[in-house]
C-alpha cells in the first residue's frame, strides 16, 4: 500500500499508469493524508461509488477534485450543489453548464434528472459568484434549459443577469418585454439593448424607459430594429441627451429628415461625421451641408450646440474679412525674424485687434486667413481652441482668444482641463479646422464673405 501511495503522489508519474483496485481505493479513501485522497478523487480508475463517498470529504480540495473527475456520478453532483464551500459550488457550476444543453425541466431519466436538479440548485445559489459562473457558461448556449435561463435573466444581481440578457438566444421577446417592464435597472436594460438582434417591439420598450445609457446602447446597435416613429421621437429628445448624439449620427439608413434635424443641434465634431457619411443620398448631403454652413454663423454653447439668438433672427452665413496687407506683411516679417511670439499675439488679443490676430494666426497655424477669420467671427469656442492649438499657443491664450476676439460669454468659455492641457482631443481640433476650411471653400464658391 505504501508503494501505491508513493506512486499515486508522484507528480512526474502518469496517472493512467497507476492502477488502483476497488479494495485499494476503499482504503485510500480513508487515508489520513488529504493529498492522497485528492489524488484518488482525480484518478481515472476511481469508480463512481468511491467518488460519491469522497464528495463528502472534509477537505474542499478533495471535493473539487471529485467535480473535475469525468467518472463522478450525477448524484454526487446533486450532493455537491449544496456544498458549504462556494469555490466547490463554483467549480460544479462550470461543469454542470457543460452538461446542461438539451436538459428539460421534466427529465424522466434518473441520471439526467439529477443533473437538472443540481443545475436548478446552483441557479438559486446564495453566492452571486456561483450564479455568475453559471450565467457566463450558459449565455450563448442555444439549447440551454429555458427555465434556468429565465431565472438567471431575472436575477437581482446585474453580474448574473447581464450575460444571458445580452447573449442568450433562448430568451424570447415576451421574456425580454416582461423583464424590461419588471426590472427597469439601467445595466440590465443596456444589456438587452446590445443583443445581436433587437426587434422593433423590444426597441420601443427600451425607448419608453427613457434610460439614458440603455437608449445610447440601442442607438449604437446597428442590428437593432427601430421604427421610424421611435427614432424621430429620440431625435427630438437628443439635444438634452448628449450621449445619444454620436450613435444617432452614425446610425445606418438615416432618412433625409432625420439627418437634417441632427445637423441642427449635434456637437461640432459630430457634424463633420454626419456630413462625411458616404451613404447619405446626394440631396440629403447637400441639405446637411447647408445646415452646417448656416450653423457656423450662429452663437455657440460650450457643448458645441447652437445657442438661442436674442433677436430671434436667422443665422448669418459663413463670412470672413481678410486682414489688411499691412497686418499680413507685419506678421510674416516678424515670423521670419522669429519675433512673432505668443506674447505678441496675446497682446493683440487683449487689444481685440482682430485684423492682426487673424494675420498672425494664419502665419503661425499655416492656414488661409479666411478660415481663421471665419472661425473668429463664428464665436465657436471649439473652433478658436483648435486654431490656437494649431498655431502653437498655450491653452490659456486660447481662453483669451475666445473672450477678447470671439466675445464668447464667460460660462461658455472652453477652458483647459485640470492637467492644464487643451480640453479637446487632437482629433476633435483637427475636425474643427477641417470643418471651417470646407465651409469657407463652399461659401466662397457661393459668393459669401467680405473680401
Amino acid at each position: 500500500m505504501n508503494s501505491l501511495v508513493r506512486r499515486l503522489l508522484d507528480q512526474s508519474a502518469d496517472a493512467a499508469d497507476v492502477h488502483i483496485s476497488y479494495d485499494e481505493a476503499r482504503v485510500l479513501a480513508r487515508h489520513d493524508d488529504p493529498a492522497v485522497r485528492r489524488s484518488l478523487a482525480g484518478h481515472p480508475d476511481t469508480v463512481p461509488e468511491i467518488l460519491y463517498y469522497l464528495a463528502e470529504d472534509p477537505d474542499p480540495r478533495v471535493r473539487r477534485a471529485v467535480i473535475a473527475n469525468g467518472q463522478t456520478p450525477p448524484l454526487a453532483h446533486l450532493l455537491l450543489a449544496h456544498d458549504s464551500d462556494a469555490d466547490v459550488r463554483g467549480d460544479l457550476a462550470a461543469k454542470i453548464a457543460r452538461l446542461a444543453p438539451g436538459l428539460t425541466e421534466h427529465e424522466q431519466d434518473r441520471v439526467r434528472q439529477s443533473t437538472m436538479e443540481a443545475l436548478q440548485a446552483l441557479t438559486a445559489d446564495q453566492i452571486p459568484r456561483v450564479r455568475q459562473v453559471l450565467s457566463e457558461a450558459l449565455k450563448d448556449v442555444a439549447n440551454a434549459p429555458p427555465s434556468v435561463i429565465r431565472q438567471l435573466a431575472r436575477d437581482v444581481e446585474v453580474a448574473v443577469a447581464a450575460p444571458v440578457l445580452e447573449y442568450s438566444p433562448v430568451l424570447t421577446d415576451e421574456d425580454l418585454l416582461e423583464i424590461i417592464a419588471a426590472s427597469p435597472v439601467s445595466a440590465k436594460l443596456t444589456a438587452i439593448s446590445r443583443r445581436r438582434r433587437v426587434t422593433e417591439a423590444v426597441s420601443d420598450a427600451i425607448a419608453e424607459t427613457e434610460d439614458d445609457a440603455a437608449i445610447a446602447a440601442l442607438l449604437g446597435n446597428t442590428s437593432a430594429q427601430i421604427r421610424e416613429e421611435t427614432l424621430d421621437r429620440l431625435i427630438e429628445q437628443a439635444p438634452e441627451h448628449p450621449g445619444w448624439q454620436e450613435p444617432l449620427v452614425r446610425r445606418p439608413s438615416l432618412s433625409t429628415g432625420a439627418a437634417v434635424r441632427l445637423a441642427r443641434f449635434v456637437a461640432d465634431n459630430l457634424i463633420l461625421v454626419l456630413q462625411s457619411r458616404a451613404d447619405l443620398p446626394p440631396e440629403t448631403a447637400r441639405e446637411v451641408a447647408r445646415v452646417v454652413h448656416r450653423r457656423l454663423g450662429e452663437p455657440r454653447r460650450q457643448d458645441g450646440g447652437v445657442a438661442d439668438r436674442p433677436d430671434g433672427q436667422p443665422a448669418a452665413p459663413v463670412t470672413w474679412r481678410r486682414p489688411s496687407p499691412q497686418s499680413t506683411d507685419r506678421a510674416r516679417s516678424m515670423a521670419e525674424r522669429d519675433q512673432l511670439t505668443e506674447k505678441v499675439v496675446a497682446d493683440a488679443i487683449v487689444a481685440a485687434d482682430e485684423d492682426f490676430v487673424t494675420a498672425a494666426l494664419a502665419v503661425l497655424a499655416d492656414l488661409p486667413a479666411p478660415v481663421i477669420s471665419a472661425i473668429l467671427r463664428s464665436g465657436s469656442p471649439q473652433g478658436m481652441v483648435a486654431v490656437a492649438w494649431k498655431a502653437g499657443l498655450t491653452p490659456s491664450t486660447a481662453v483669451q482668444l475666445q473672450a477678447q476676439v470671439g466675445r464668447v460669454a464667460p460660462p461658455d468659455l472652453l477652458r483647459p482641463g485640470l492637467n492644464g492641457k487643451y480640453a479637446l482631443k487632437k482629433g476633435e481640433m483637427t475636425w474643427q479646422i477641417d470643418l471651417f476650411r470646407r465651409a469657407v471653400a463652399d461659401a466662397a464658391a457661393a459668393g459669401a464673405g467680405e473680401g
